[in-house]
């Protein structure tokens, strides 16, 4: 074989190295665009079977929080006995009740909205701990300090209920 004959070979094999790179790359992408598809079709068919249920947790997290912010818990509940430490110890079980029934629903909520949940049961429990060291002397003092402690301040539960709503409206 002389030059030519190589040149002559190499005129014809060139073209066809060319097409079959340029179809491997096409292959190739077609294949990575109809595997990005399918995830993508997958996921929002997933997405369409759990936001449901996602939404349901979120709106039981408000409930919750609703139920344990302080107005509405002294209003809820009410002591049994003019005993302030029976009566405290009643609240924080009612929201120790409440959040059980509810530990569920961290499946559904982000780590950080579960975190803040948390922070606002624990802040709130600590508010109660704090009014009943006052010197209310029985347990209807103790719900009158209660609500002129939360009518001055936000509450935690307003604070998360904020967080709760902040992310729901990221799931639409």
């Amino acid at each position: 074989m002389n030059g030519d004959q190589i040149l002559q070979a190499f005129a014809y094999l060139l073209p066809s190295v060319v097409t079959g790179v340029v179809a491997f790359y096409f292959f190739r992408l077609h294949t990575k665009n109809e595997e990005g598809r399918r995830r993508f079709m997958l996921q929002k068919d997933t997405q369409k079977q759990t936001l449901p249920i996602r939404l349901q947790a979120y709106e039981r997290m408000v409930l919750f929080l609703e139920r344990i912010s302080l107005p509405s818990l002294v209003v809820r509940v009410a002591p049994q006995s003019q005993d302030k430490a029976a009566y405290e110890a009643l609240l924080i079980k009612s929201i120790e009740t409440e959040f059980d029934h509810n530990l569920s629903q961290q499946l559904y909520l982000s780590d950080e909205c579960w975190n803040i949940i948390k922070a606002a049961k624990s802040a709130t429990i600590q508010s109660i701990r704090k009014a009943a060291l006052s010197d209310a002397e029985n347990s209807d003092k103790f719900r009158e300090d209660i609500l002129s402690d939360t009518m001055d301040k936000a509450s935690p539960s307003g604070t998360a209920l904020a967080f709760v709503k902040k992310e729901i409206g990221v799931l639409w």
